[in-house]
């Protein structure tokens, strides 16, 4: 748990960082945004090769590499003296933290037996869940206290007690045998990077590069699209592919990695959602923000080891279709909000959908893995992982659009409404004219800010519209999720 929460950890903790790296680095903005986008791209690429690369060569050893590469790496990022460096540091940082989510889960799964894999995958998802929600609040912390570079630093202690850990708990199982002798997929491995890093750079610049509007979006999604069916026939055809599909014929864990997709476009599109409305029309600094966050990680803390130890008593899939029911309840909760929520208004659906994600994650893991040969579980965790990135980045990608697009349409909308020749609007420059003329401003200055402020006003109801509808949808995907579970299959005894 130690090396996975460590990894998804810097998924998120850079974010608010970036200004700061950006003038501290003499770079943009958009320049800085490459130190998040070259680690997702970097970790994509490995995590579905996670379980050949095991096999090949071997898991402890992968393992041990794994985290040792990432504790360097986050020591020489937050030593880069320029950004070109750091993007090279957190490109060997993603390589290396691609691997330790499917291998530390898959270690899990196969030390304990089917009755006690619910207890083992509930305090390991401790980390997968709470550190998405941690990061901004840790990151935001540790720059204004000290540096951004501490960001990089605070992963050295972590890195160093997994090491030691590793060494001395794991061992390879006696089914692990190294493929040194087999011929290396190497056409498999090229086509696999290509269509990852074209979608996931695609994802990550659509909005800001307005999507199919760009010929270098379209270029990405053509180049991943193609190159996504070569190497689909490739792995199909291939005596010894790298990313075994086989696996997709166990038909629990084909329907879990739909679903484990889908919770991750929910779970971190409304994570990147919701500090852009708390900053942004709740007017709450970033660390408050970061806080008032909080409590989804409470909820999952509690629900996790929880739910862990009552799941061999259980239906899975009845815990699995209660956590979807609790987590469309709390984004319910988020599309009835207004601007004049206080804080135990957002206290209380944060805590329902964070222990709603501790009753979905266990049971889900369980079920899906649950029918998994124990030889084919390195592949099977790897590629679940990948897929709840996936969703994750097609999540950020889509709701961020909409968000924009949304408030777009509301500006129109409710803009039509504020008419020179309506009674209510005169009324309201009229007032607002009469404030800022009372502030010193002279006439024609108080005019332009009456005018400035009934825009700004136009634009906050507007963004709160596109905050609700983004929720109501987030809400029906939710409730959709629940008729799927009903082509899972509760996992084996034995």
């Amino acid at each position: 748990m130690l090396c996975t929460f460590m990894e998804v950890l810097d998924t998120t903790v850079v974010n608010v960082s970036l200004p700061h790296i950006a003038g501290n680095l003499s770079a943009t903005i958009e320049e800085a945004t490459w130190v998040l986008t070259s680690y997702l791209v970097a970790n994509a690429i490995v995590l579905p090769m996670t379980g050949w690369l095991a096999n090949h060569f071997g898991r402890k050893r992968l393992l041990m590499a794994s985290v040792t590469g990432f504790t360097v790496s986050s020591f020489l990022c937050g030593a880069a003296p320029s950004l070109p460096l750091l993007v090279i540091f957190r490109v060997i940082q993603g390589l290396c933290g691609g691997a330790l989510q499917p291998l530390s889960q898959a270690v899990l799964l196969e030390a304990f037996p089917p009755e006690g894999r619910g207890k083992a995958m509930g305090f390991w998802g401790l980390g997968i869940v709470t550190a998405p929600v941690l990061g901004p609040v840790l990151g935001g912390w540790l720059t204004d206290s000290y540096s951004w570079r501490w960001v990089f630093y605070i992963n050295l202690p972590v890195g160093i007690l997994s090491i030691l850990m590793v060494q001395w708990f794991v061992f390879d199982p006696s089914y692990i045998r190294r493929d040194e002798g087999r011929s290396i997929d190497y056409w498999g491995i090229g086509m696999l990077a290509v269509w990852i890093a074209s979608l996931q750079l695609a994802f990550d610049k659509g909005q800001q590069m307005d999507w199919f509007n760009s010929p270098y979006i379209v270029g990405l999604l053509v180049t991943a699209g193609v190159f996504l069916i070569l190497f689909l026939i490739r792995e199909l055809r291939a005596e010894h592919p790298v990313v075994d599909l086989r696996v997709f014929k166990v038909a629990s864990y084909s329907t879990g990695v739909f679903l484990m997709a889908v919770l991750g476009f929910v779970l971190y599109g409304s994570i990147v959602l919701l500090p852009i409305w708390l900053q942004t029309l709740m007017g709450y600094p970033a660390i408050q923000a970061g806080l008032t966050m909080a409590p989804r990680g409470l909820g999952s803390m509690i629900a996790m080891p929880l739910v862990g130890v009552i799941l061999p008593r259980f239906d899975p899939r009845k815990l699995l279709a209660t956590g979807l029911l609790l987590g469309a309840a709390s984004t319910w909760q988020f599309a009835q909000m207004n601007l004049n929520a206080g804080y135990w208004d957002l206290f209380w659906p944060q805590f329902i959908q964070g222990f709603g994600l501790g009753l979905i994650f266990v049971p889900l893991t369980t079920i899906s893995m649950g029918r998994v040969p124990r030889e084919s579980m390195g592949n099977a965790t790897s590629l679940f992982n990948l897929m709840r990135n996936m969703g994750g980045a097609v999540g950020i990608a889509i709701i961020t659009t909409l968000n924009t697009r949304y408030q777009q349409k509301y500006i129109n909308i409710l803009g039509a409404h504020v008419a020179q020749g309506d009674p209510t609007t005169q009324q309201w420059v009229s007032s607002l004219r009469s404030m800022f003329l009372g502030a010193g401003s002279g006439p024609g200055l108080a005019e332009q800010r009456a005018y400035g402020a009934m825009f700004g006003v136009v634009q906050q109801q507007a963004a709160m519209r596109a905050f609700l509808d983004i929720f109501w949808l987030i809400t029906a995907m939710f409730l959709l999720m629940i008729p799927l579970i009903l082509l899972m299959r509760k996992p084996k005894k034995d």
